[in-house]
């Protein structure tokens, strides 16, 4: 299921935390009702941890992970590094990254099998998202946008883009990603789907202003309704035939 929430004033609650299959991180606020919602849904399945990273709350725009791994900015510091080693899964790598575009976040768009990066990233750390994240890498932009991380939210199920993204470049990044995808908006419109929106196999969570609208297309692209369309079609098809046969 779908999510509305907000940190603090923002809607941009993709900025401040981050989501995946085995952790989620989220901002040090002034109340607990952002990381409050997060423990309604997520805290009997995954670890939900209070950080910061390089001494800031954007820690949904720092960091890029899955459920293999965590990447974090060299700015980074060892008493944020250590807390995440204490309060993430043992089976989960944290690594520091080297990198001049070091919002790791905004550049890189990953789920547990395949990563999107920024075409200028350094070729170390193209190796680096490999090793720790266990992802194929690709070099690509989404609707000619180089900050892939900011304008799409993957999830092993599907994913959502920039609502200006062609077919063709639609079916390109499909196939690369091998999951369906959708164009669409969080918060009434916006395009940075990143900012918006976070997202793993099983919920999803988006800014206050989004509309009923995109929270269904969200849960039809991630497939979040706890049964795929087919599925509550040939449901409602059975039922009918029983009832008029």
């Amino acid at each position: 299921m779908a999510v509305r929430i907000q940190f603090e004033n923002s809607t941009d609650i993709g900025v401040f935390s981050k989501l995946t299959n085995a952790y989620c991180l989220t901002a040090l606020a002034s109340s607990s009702n952002f990381y409050s919602a997060f423990e309604a849904e997520l805290a009997d399945v995954i670890p939900i941890v209070h950080t910061t990273i390089a001494g800031t709350r954007i820690v949904g725009r720092l960091c890029a992970g899955n459920r293999h791994g965590l990447l974090v900015p060299a700015s980074t510091t060892d008493q944020e590094l250590q807390h995440l080693r204490n309060a993430l899964p043992p089976a989960v790598a944290i690594q520091r990254v080297e990198e001049r575009l070091s919002a790791l976040g905004n550049v890189i768009a990953c789920n547990d099998y395949v990563a999107l990066v920024h075409p200028d990233i350094d070729r170390e750390t193209e190796e680096i998202i490999a090793d720790v994240l266990k992802v194929e890498v690709f070099r690509q932009t989404v609707a000619s946008n180089v900050l892939v991380g900011s304008y799409c939210a993957l999830s092993n199920q599907g994913g959502l883009v920039h609502p200006k993204t062609s077919r063709s470049e639609l079916d390109e990044l499909s196939s690369l990603l091998q999951v369906p995808l959708v164009a669409g908006t969080v918060n009434r419109g916006s395009e940075v789907i990143g900012a918006g929106l976070v997202v793993n196999d099983w919920c999803a969570f988006a800014g206050l202003d989004t509309t009923a609208t995109e929270i269904s297309v969200i849960e039809a692209t991630f497939q979040l309704q706890g049964q795929n369309n087919h599925a509550v079609i040939a449901d409602l098809r059975d039922v009918l035939i029983d009832n008029y046969a």
